[in-house]
């Protein structure tokens, strides 16, 4: 994220006075208010902030965030923050989206801000499934989804959005729950890196989808469900009785049972975020063999796009001063009217 000069704020200076319209009971409240509360944190500028969204219910988003918005076209918000940034670089960009917005009509603009790694920070809401336009199958949707476009189960293999933001070339990586409240930890960490940091969010969907993630989400279970990444620390969960190791012979990742705390002799690995490889093994790990990783899975900054780009353009601009100097050396002259 671009230097910024922090200011001081509270939540409230960042609610809107429109009428917050999802479902009772929609994981979206959750998420908009873990953005609410960390833009204070962040010392952030309503006037210096932008939130950019798609088609789909959490492309409402901007109504309800007091600063800049744009409510575009279905799966082009990357294209619209692509040139806010490009025509502001110092603008705080936030993309909002969903699994179908992103990934179904706008995977090709979704992999294209990745690759390009423009400095922005985009939260994917995954629910799995088309809420707005009632309860269709999405590219995530497991298969046997039962939904009005697929009556006797979806046959589609789902798509895994953070493995296709690490093939894209995405540079930060990370997954969070609606209501947890390490949410907003995840979202500090995107602001944070320079370049597009993407977070998906597992969204829970009462209408369409209810609670679709609690096998990994439910508070009961979390303990042994879910695992908690944290950059430097051994990758532990199940309150320490369990950890992930990797088996060298396999080339593969494997849970390991811990005796007596003593998680180097069990081999647990220490998460390290620069770590692509592992990146990709983690996010590719199959639920219920393995708990759901969470948190910063992999940050390693690049150059960005604009940065890029306005490099180049200095280079155009003095490149074009030396061919005019060398014109009027010999002896050219113009005329402007």
């Amino acid at each position: 994220m671009n230097e910024i000069t922090k200011i001081e704020t509270t939540l409230k200076d960042w609610e809107t006075d429109q009428e917050v319209r999802w479902c009772p009971g929609c994981g979206d409240y959750a998420i908009l208010k873990a953005v609410q509360r960390t833009m204070p944190q962040l010392g952030a500028d309503p006037s210096n902030t932008v939130f950019i969204s798609g088609i789909g219910c959490s492309s409402r988003f901007p109504y309800y965030m007091e600063t800049y918005g744009f409510h575009t076209i279905h799966g082009r918000a990357p294209a619209v923050a692509t040139g806010v940034k490009l025509a502001n670089p110092e603008l705080d960009v936030w993309i909002v989206t969903g699994d179908g917005d992103g990934l179904s009509i706008g995977g090709n603009h979704s992999m294209h801000i990745l690759r390009r790694n423009l400095d922005c920070q985009i939260m994917l809401f995954n629910n799995e499934i088309y809420g707005l336009t009632k309860g269709q199958y999405s590219p995530t949707s497991r298969e046997g989804t039962n939904s009005p476009s697929t009556p006797y189960g979806s046959v589609d293999r789902p798509a895994t959005p953070c493995a296709f933001a690490l093939g894209s070339g995405a540079r930060f990586v990370a997954r969070g729950i609606d209501v947890d409240k390490r949410l907003p930890d995840v979202l500090k960490a995107a602001h944070a890196h320079k370049g597009a940091a993407f977070i998906e969010i597992f969204q829970n969907c009462i209408v369409y989808n209810k609670d679709v993630f609690d096998e990994f989400a439910a508070k009961k279970t979390a303990a042994s469900t879910q695992l908690w990444l944290e950059n430097g620390e051994p990758m532990l969960f199940e309150k320490g009785a369990k950890g992930i190791a990797l088996d060298a012979e396999a080339m593969a990742l494997k849970v390991v049972d811990i005796a007596d705390g003593d998680w180097q002799a069990a081999g647990v690995m220490v998460h390290d975020v620069t770590n692509r490889a592992v990146a990709h093994m983690l996010v590719e790990l199959q639920f219920g063999d393995f708990p759901m990783p969470l948190g910063v899975i992999y940050d390693d900054p690049a150059p960005t796009f604009e940065a890029d780009m306005g490099a180049q353009q200095e280079k155009v601009v003095a490149g074009k001063t030396g061919d005019l100097q060398a014109l009027v050396g010999k002896g050219q002259s113009w005329t402007v009217e």
